[in-house]
C-alpha cells in the first residue's frame, strides 16, 4: 500500500512511495502529527542518484521489520535534497556539528520542533564498519527518547547553537585588490596535486569554479600567468582522459574514488556538466588547444541527447546504477570491445590499454593509456586522421551501447541547476559560433520563465507541467547571470529585462539587514532557522551568485547602487577566500570581476548587418570574463539598458563604444579599432 509520498512530483520521493515506512514529505501535515503525538521526527534527506541512498533503501526502508520500528516511534519525514536545499542545507550544518562529516543519505532526529539531537549518514542493516545497524540506532533512539528527555533537550539546544548564522554586521571593510587575488592564486598554486591533477586527494572532486577563477586571471597581466596555464591544462588534461570523462558518449561523473581520475561515481549531474564543459570552452578560448573545445562540444551534446526535455528544459541527473548495478551501463569488457570494434581493435587496445582483466572489478573503464603524440608515432598518422579513427570508434561504441538498459534520469527540472547549463549554451553559441547550441539556450530561457515563473514569483522545481516550491536565493541569482549571458549571444531586450526585474525582487525579498542575502524569500515557511550559506559548494553558493549577478547588472547602468552592496559581500568574506579559496572560487570569480578592469561595450547596429557582424565576431573570438556587452539596433528603445542610451551611429554605420566606469573611448566602426581599444590600446 503506497504511502504520503504517492502524491509528490519528486522522482526521489516516488521511489520511496511504496516503502513500507509511512513516509511523509515535508509539510505541515507531518510537522503536526509529530507534535501531537510527542513522537521524534526521522528526517532522511537525499537524491536519486545517489547511489547509498538506492543502498539504504532496499536494504532498511524495505525491510517489514524495520520499517514497524520506524512507523511505532517516529513520525518518518523523506526529502529530496536538489528541491529542497534549505532544509538540506540546515541539517547538514548539523550533521556536521554533531559527526565531523556528512554525505547522503542523511539520517537525522529531530524533536516536534524541528532541534536535532542525533545524525549520521547511511546506516547497515546490520553491524558492521564500526557502525550500529539501522535497527540498534532506531531502537536505541526510542528508549531515550523515553526515558531522558532532558538530554535530548540539552544536546537540541547546543546544536541549534552551532548552526544558527551570525547576526552582527562586520565593522570593518576591506578592500579587494589585485594584490588579495594573486595571493589567492599563490595559495591554489601551492596546493595543486602536481602529480594526478586537481585539488585534495582521493576521492577527487572536479573543482571548475577554481579553474574558472585561474582562467580569468590568465587573461591579465599577472605575474604568475605560466604557472596559471600549465596548473589549469594539466588538470583539464587529466579530467579529460576517459574514466570520470565518458570518452564514448561525452559529459563527466560526479567524482573519482581514486586519485587518477579514473574510477568514477557513475552518476552524471547536470551542474557538474554545466560548469565543466564551461571551463573547457575557457580553457579552449584562453590556451588555443582544440582538445576542450571538443570535451566542451561532447558534453553539450551529450547534454542535448540525453539530459533536455521535449519542451526545452534540461533534467537533473542520471543515475549511477542499472539494472542493480553501480556502473554497468559504462563499463567493457575486452571481448565486447573487440565484438563491436572488429578490425580497429588493435588500434583501440592500445589507446585505452585494454586487457582480458579490466582495470576495475574485472571490466574496463575507458581511460586513455597513451596521449595523441605516442598514439600517432606508433601508429604512424598525422594527428587529424589520429582523431577521426578514435572518433569512429566511439561512435560504434555509443551505438553499442544504446542498446543496454539506461540508468534511471531525474527528469526534474531545477531553476538554480538549469541556469548553469543556459549558461553554457549560450556561450558557447556565442564563442563557438553554434547556432544550434544558441538555439538551446533560447529554449530553455523561455521554458524557465513560462514554466516556473508565475504569479509574481520564481519557483524552484518543475516536471511533468507542475512547479512546485519557492525559488531559493540560487535560483534568482542563477537565472540572472544566466539571463545576462543569453543577452549577450542574442540581443533580445526581454532577456535583459526579466534578469533585471528578477535582480529587484532578490534585492526585495532576500536581502539581509546585517548584509547580503538569506536563501529563502521572506514569505517563506518559518524553519529551524533562516539559512544564509556563503561556502560554495559542488555548486555555487546563492551569495556568491548573488554578488557576481549584482555587479555584471550594474556594469550595465540601470542600478549602479549595487556595486556596493556586491562589494560589502565581498568584504565579508575576505579572509576566508583567501585561507580557503577552492570553498570560496566563485566569490574569487566576483572579486576579479569587481577588481577589473571591468568594459563596458555597446554595440549600435542590426545585429544582420554585416559590419556589425564583423564587429560581433571581433568581440567574441577572445575570452573577456570582466566585460558585459549590450547590443541593440539604432535608435535603442527607450527601456533598452542605461549603457545603450544615448549612442548616435558613428559615420551612419554600426558602432561600437568601449568604455570603462562608463567613461567611453571614441566611437569606432572598424573591428580591428575597436579590438585595440578593448586590449587597452587607447585613450578617452
Amino acid at each position: 500500500m503506497p504511502n504520503h509520498l504517492v502524491s509528490e512530483n519528486s522522482p526521489y520521493l516516488l521511489q520511496h512511495a511504496n516503502n513500507p515506512v509511512d513516509w511523509y514529505p515535508w509539510g505541515e501535515e507531518a510537522l503536526s502529527k509529530a507534535k501531537f503525538e510527542n513522537k521524534p521526527i526521522f528526517l532522511s534527506i537525499g537524491y536519486a542518484a545517489c547511489h547509498w541512498c538506492h543502498v539504504m533503501e532496499h536494504e532498511s526502508f524495505e525491510d517489514p521489520e524495520t520499517a514497524a520500528v520506524m512507523n511505532e516511534y517516529f513520525v518518518n519525514i523523506k526529502v529530496d535534497r536538489e528541491e529542497r536545499p534549505e532544509i538540506d542545507s540546515i541539517y547538514m550544518q548539523a550533521t556536521v556539528a554533531m559527526t565531523g562529516s556528512g554525505g547522503w543519505p542523511m539520517s537525522v532526529f529531530l524533536t516536534p520542533d524541528l532541534r536535532p539531537f542525533y545524525a549520521g549518514t547511511y546506516f547497515p542493516p546490520v553491524r558492521r564498519f564500526n557502525m550500529p545497524s539501522f535497527k540498534e540506532v532506531l531502537s536505541n533512539i526510542a528508549k531515550v527518547w523515553r526515558e531522558n528527555a532532558q538530554e535530548v533537550d540539552r544536546v537540541g539546544n547546543q546544536v541549534l547553537g552551532h548552526i544558527r548564522p551570525p547576526i552582527h554586521k562586520p565593522e570593518n571593510r576591506n578592500e579587494i585588490t589585485t594584490e588579495a587575488l594573486e595571493a589567492a592564486i599563490k595559495n591554489l598554486l601551492d596546493s595543486y596535486d602536481w602529480e594526478y591533477g586537481g585539488w585534495g586527494s582521493a576521492p577527487k572532486f572536479p573543482q571548475p569554479m577554481t579553474i574558472e577563477f585561474l582562467l580569468r586571471r590568465a587573461t591579465t597581466d599577472t605575474t604568475q600567468r605560466e604557472q596559471i596555464i600549465k596548473a589549469v591544462t594539466h588538470v583539464l588534461n587529466a579530467m579529460s582522459r576517459g574514466g570520470m570523462y565518458d570518452v564514448v558518449g561525452g559529459g563527466f561523473s560526479r567524482y573519482s574514488v581514486d586519485n587518477f581520475w579514473k574510477t568514477p561515481h557513475f552518476e552524471k549531474m547536470t551542474y557538474d556538466n554545466a560548469q565543466l564543459a564551461l571551463a573547457y570552452l575557457h580553457g579552449y578560448l584562453v590556451t588555443g588547444n582544440a582538445d576542450y573545445r571538443r570535451i566542451c562540444e561532447e558534453t553539450l551534446d551529450f547534454v542535448m541527447r540525453e539530459l533536455t526535455h521535449s519542451e526545452g528544459g534540461f533534467f537533473s541527473s542520471l543515475d549511477a546504477d542499472s539494472e542493480g548495478e553501480e556502473g554497468k551501463f559504462y563499463v567493457w569488457t575486452q571481448d565486447e570491445l573487440e565484438g563491436v570494434l572488429g578490425s580497429e581493435f588493435e588500434f583501440f587496445k592500445a589507446a585505452y590499454g585494454i586487457t582480458p582483466s579490466g582495470n576495475w572489478e574485472s571490466k574496463t573503464i575507458l581511460q586513455r593509456a597513451l596521449d595523441d603524440s605516442t598514439l600517432s608515432a606508433r601508429f604512424k598518422m598525422e594527428q587529424e586522421e589520429l582523431w577521426q579513427k578514435l572518433s569512429k570508434c566511439h561512435a560504434r561504441l555509443l551505438e553499442a551501447r544504446s542498446s543496454r538498459i539506461r540508468p534511471t534520469t531525474d527528469d526534474k527540472v531545477l531553476v538554480m541547476w538549469n541556469s548553469l547549463m543556459l549558461k553554457a549554451f549560450a556561450e558557447a553559441g556565442r564563442y563557438l559560433n553554434r547556432q544550434d547550441y544558441l538555439q538551446v539556450a533560447i529554449r530553455n530561457a523561455r521554458f524557465l520563465l513560462d514554466n516556473l515563473y508565475a504569479n509574481n514569483r520564481l519557483h524552484r522545481s518543475w516536471r511533468e507541467g507542475q512547479a512546485k516550491h519557492n525559488a531559493y536565493l540560487e535560483d534568482y541569482a542563477g537565472l540572472i547571470l544566466a539571463l545576462l549571458a543569453l543577452y549577450q549571444s542574442d540581443p533580445n531586450k526581454e532577456w535583459y529585462l526579466s534578469a533585471l526585474k528578477l535582480a529587484d525582487e532578490m534585492v526585495e525579498h532576500f536581502a539581509d539587514p546585517n548584509g547580503g542575502f538569506f536563501d529563502t524569500r521572506d514569505d517563506h515557511e518559518t524553519l529551524l532557522v533562516r539559512p544564509k550559506d556563503t561556502q560554495d559548494n559542488a555548486t555555487p553558493s546563492g551569495n556568491a551568485l548573488a554578488a557576481t549577478a549584482l555587479l555584471e547588472l550594474a556594469a550595465y547602468g540601470d542600478r549602479t547602487e549595487w556595486r556596493d552592496i556586491a562589494e560589502e559581500m565581498l568584504s565579508s568574506v575576505y579572509g576566508a577566500m583567501l585561507r580557503y579559496p577552492t570553498a570560496f572560487a566563485q566569490w574569487l570569480c566576483a572579486a576579479d570581476f569587481a577588481v577589473g578592469p571591468t568594459r563596458e561595450v555597446a554595440i549600435i547596429g542590426d545585429s544582420q548587418h554585416a559590419e556589425t557582424r564583423e564587429l560581433l565576431n571581433t568581440l567574441w573570438k577572445a575570452y573577456r570574463p570582466r566585460q558585459v556587452t549590450a547590443i541593440s539596433p539604432y535608435p535603442p528603445e527607450p527601456d533598452a539598458p542605461a549603457l545603450l542610451k544615448d549612442r548616435p551611429l558613428f559615420n551612419g554605420l554600426p558602432t561600437a563604444y568601449v568604455c570603462q566606469g562608463f567613461v567611453c573611448l571614441q566611437p569606432v566602426n572598424s573591428p580591428i579599432e575597436m579590438e585595440s581599444q578593448l586590449a587597452g590600446n587607447s585613450n578617452p
